[in-house]
């Protein structure tokens, strides 16, 4: 088999892993070097701020001991099978950086041989890269669940970013669905990973280092992770590392949607725990792709994008936004609303916090009403300094009347309805089809 038919079959097999944000880290290149971290990218991958840039996203191996009911890759699969050599992936890494088709490389497997074995080959691929060819660009790589934590460690140390991803939200579906791994297997590497980035922050503000052994509870009886961590090796070379932030992107995680029976509250308890607990930079959403044929799967003939969609806006909404989830979904609505964003439904279920008047709401306020945005929120803020503002500056600042003009105030005058009733925006916002998302492919 030839490099481009494997380069067709890995890049193929990688796309199923949306977790491939490239946001945080700015080492730049110096001389004799190759690439650079630094903030600025071309297309593919979303950064923080909202800039694209591009990176060759592979596995290193579609080979996989394991057989998860929902994996593309999974051993019972009759799938065509490949496995790139370390000098390959460098060779294509460099060679597609060398043309400008890539600002940085992705890197995932499946599990070949064991855990260890597995994470030592993609440790392999990423000294290579930073040693041999001087590469300082942008590298995400995946923790294998299961790795020792002195190879954790070391990937911490040459990557930019390191992800392991959860994939179900709970342990009773991890168990069910894909019984090779385990609920602690994938939390170690994550607890050890957040660890490793607060010690290198103190260490570089030369703080004395605290270990925390309180933290938030996970939900569904997740553990702290490790407490015996093995030393790391000094035998390594420190020609990068001694310039290099250790994981300075952070870590992400990915969760899938309906590929078990999870409400959304569910889900959204769980991406605040993890929040909060490991100070994930991203948790990422995917809607299940019914791609296999098992009894253990649901009989869908669509991936639940419209709940994935409705997720990653509660994700947004939490990070950014000051809100809770608890604030979002209850007990007595466990599942966002297919038709309306949760931003909407939540104004529509506190009357009592609106109509927010413009002149004199606070900026907390501003950025709870429906339609109205940061940067927005911050516009009004600075404008109403030199006067009172009317509908019309509002539309000047670019805000959408569209649906903002149901929860604000003018100096105490609406828009256009005065007093509207849920139902009456709920009528007037309600769009013109139940799924308007689709799955997309990305070849």
């Amino acid at each position: 088999m030839n490099l481009m038919e494997k380069l067709t079959i890995l890049s193929d097999a990688a796309k199923y892993d949306v977790s491939c944000s490239s946001s945080g880290s700015t080492r730049r290149g110096e001389k004799g070097s190759i690439g650079s971290a630094a903030k600025a990218g071309i297309c593919h991958s979303f950064t923080a701020d909202g800039r694209c840039i591009s990176l060759l996203k592979i596995l290193m191996t579609n080979n996989c001991i394991y057989d998860c009911a929902y994996c593309l890759n999974r051993k019972s699969n009759d799938n065509p099978r490949a496995a790139f050599t370390v000098d390959e992936v460098v060779s294509l890494t460099m060679n597609f950086y060398r043309r400008n088709y890539i600002e940085g490389l992705f890197l995932s497997s499946a599990i070949i041989g064991s855990p260890d074995y597995t994470m030592e080959q993609l440790i392999k691929i990423v000294e290579k890269l930073r040693y041999e060819e001087h590469f300082y660009g942008y590298i995400h790589l995946k923790a294998i669940p299961g790795a020792s934590p002195m190879l954790i460690q070391r990937a911490g140390e040459l990557a930019d970013r390191l992800s392991v991803n959860l994939e179900l939200p709970s342990e009773q579906s991890l168990s069910m669905l894909a019984p090779d791994k385990t609920r602690q297997s994938i939390l170690q590497p994550m607890h050890q990973i957040h660890q490793g980035i607060v010690h290198h922050k103190q260490h570089k503000q030369h703080k004395p280092i605290k270990h925390n052994s309180q933290s938030a509870a996970l939900p569904d009886t997740m553990q702290n992770g490790p407490t015996n961590l093995q030393p790391y090796n000094k035998s390594y070379k420190k020609t990068y590392q001694e310039k290099a932030l250790f994981v300075p992107a952070g870590q992400t995680t990915q969760m899938m949607v309906g590929a078990s029976g999870e409400s959304d509250l569910q889900m959204l308890q769980l991406t605040a725990a993890l929040y909060k607990k490991f100070e994930m930079k991203r948790v990422y959403f995917s809607a299940y792709v019914p791609i296999n044929e098992d009894s253990r799967l649901p009989q869908i003939a669509q991936p639940p994008m419209h709940r994935e969609n409705r997720l990653y806006q509660a994700d947004w909404l939490m990070r950014f936004y000051g809100f809770e989830a608890s604030e979002l979904l209850d007990e007595a609505h466990p599942n966002f609303d297919p038709d309306y964003d949760p931003k909407l439904i939540w104004a529509i279920r506190h009357p009592e916090c609106f109509p927010v008047d413009v002149n004199t709401a606070t900026y907390q306020e501003l950025i709870r009403v429906p339609g109205l945005g940061i940067q927005c929120a911050r516009r009004i803020v600075s404008a109403r300094r030199s006067g009172k503002l009317n509908f019309s500056d509002l539309q000047r600042m670019h805000v959408s009347m569209k649906r903002t003009q149901y929860f604000i105030t003018c100096g105490g005058k609406y828009y256009h309805i005065q007093n509207p009733t849920p139902q009456l925006i709920l009528h007037a916002l309600k769009p013109n089809t139940s799924s308007p998302y689709q799955q997309l492919t990305l070849f």
